[in-house]
């Protein structure tokens, strides 16, 4: 007799599906504009899972007058990223509070760099397995980052692919949509020569370089994430999982504390992948160049760690890890010390790393 099949037996379990959707629920609408996120049209459903149709409904006017007088020409600002092999860490260590926050800056924080006002996020998440308090747990962090960046998370798939992943593997990917008044877009087009460069203080490696990382500290060293790093004062497990820093709140603030007229903030990049040289390079004119000062900021321990276990070059560490910088903004110099100051009363540590010069190419030179 031909063998019996369902879904459960392939790998899918159906009621533990309902039952993860229930748990997370209340992870979302925590994080919701209640005049915004529009309301799904019928109670919900056994399990949870409510009927609010195929996409998430979101008003960008719920005040019938506030968005209209903020906003002459709203543009959208749409981006997605993930959090990368850092997840690996997670996974070493059962630990899964934190990479939902990494998930979430990273994208926000790239959509701020344009000066816009991160509105809603998505996530998607891709599993070996339907765990609902796995997946409760990770869109719990993925819910402390939108509401840390002023943004509802609205929605997002987990997908169940046993065949795809291994037990202990998983994937994630967010995604968020933002606004900003067109003629108020920072795009480092007013960046001249003379103005100053602001690095703003990074949590550690944030997202970035965690495959380095992983060779040197696992594979080259033989660490365990339950190793003690003395200097740094932390188990290597929690070291390498402090979240990325959310940079919405600060940026948010100055681009509200200083006239647009007056184009006082210049160009904003969020230093990921590439670091400090690649990623100011972005918004960089072609016939201006950056000089950064080294010993201008104080290089985070964690750093300086991972560059002697590794026996990495200067130049390797700045072109893969982000040193202690997480934020760069590009400003008029008058302003440059009123923005520190700005940011230190939002309890931001933020220092005078460089000057824009004129050049040829848009490069950064670290000197």
């Amino acid at each position: 007799m031909t063998e019996r099949w369902d879904y459960r037996k392939a790998g899918l379990d159906l009621e533990k599906y309902e039952e993860t959707l229930a748990h997370i629920a209340s992870l979302l609408k925590r994080t919701q504009d209640p005049l915004r996120v529009l309301p799904p049209p019928f109670p919900p459903r056994r399990g949870g899972k409510g009927s609010s149709g195929f996409a998430a409904l979101f008003d960008l006017d719920p005040r019938a007058w506030l968005f209209r007088r903020r906003y002459k020409h709203p543009v959208l600002v749409a981006c997605t990223d993930g959090v990368g092999s850092k997840l690996k860490v997670a996974s070493m260590c059962q630990r899964f509070d934190t990479v939902g926050i990494d998930l979430v800056a990273m994208s926000v924080n790239d959509l701020i760099c344009t000066g816009g006002e991160p509105l809603l996020f998505l996530d998607y998440l891709a599993m070996p397995r339907d765990d609902p308090q796995w997946t409760a747990t990770l869109v719990q962090g993925i819910s402390d980052g939108c509401r840390e960046a002023e943004c509802s998370l609205v929605g997002g798939e987990t997908a169940i692919l046993p065949d795809v992943y291994q037990p202990d593997d998983f994937d994630m990917a967010g995604f968020a949509v933002g606004v900003v008044e067109r003629d108020r877009i920072i795009d480092g087009r007013y960046i001249c020569s003379g103005d100053a460069i602001i690095g703003l203080a990074s949590s550690g490696p944030h997202s970035n370089g965690y495959t380095l990382i992983r060779k040197i500290v696992f594979e080259a060293a033989r660490l365990t994430v339950d190793d003690e790093v003395p200097q740094c004062q932390s188990r290597v497990g929690d070291l390498l999982l402090t979240p990325t820093k959310i940079y919405v709140r600060p940026i948010r603030q100055l681009i509200a504390h200083y006239p647009v007229k007056k184009r006082v903030l210049r160009g904003l990049a969020h230093i990921t992948g590439g670091g400090i040289v690649d990623n100011l390079a972005r918004i960089l004119p072609p016939n201006c160049r950056a000089v950064i000062h080294r010993g201008s900021w104080p290089v985070p321990e964690v750093f300086l760690w991972l560059q002697r276990l590794g026996n990495i070059t200067d130049a390797e560490m700045f072109r893969v890890f982000n040193m202690g910088i997480g934020f760069i903004v590009v400003c008029a110099p008058a302003f440059a010390h009123s923005i520190i100051n700005q940011l230190k009363k939002m309890d931001i540590q933020a220092w005078n790393i460089g000057i824009i010069q004129e050049g040829d190419t848009a490069n950064v030179d670290i000197v």
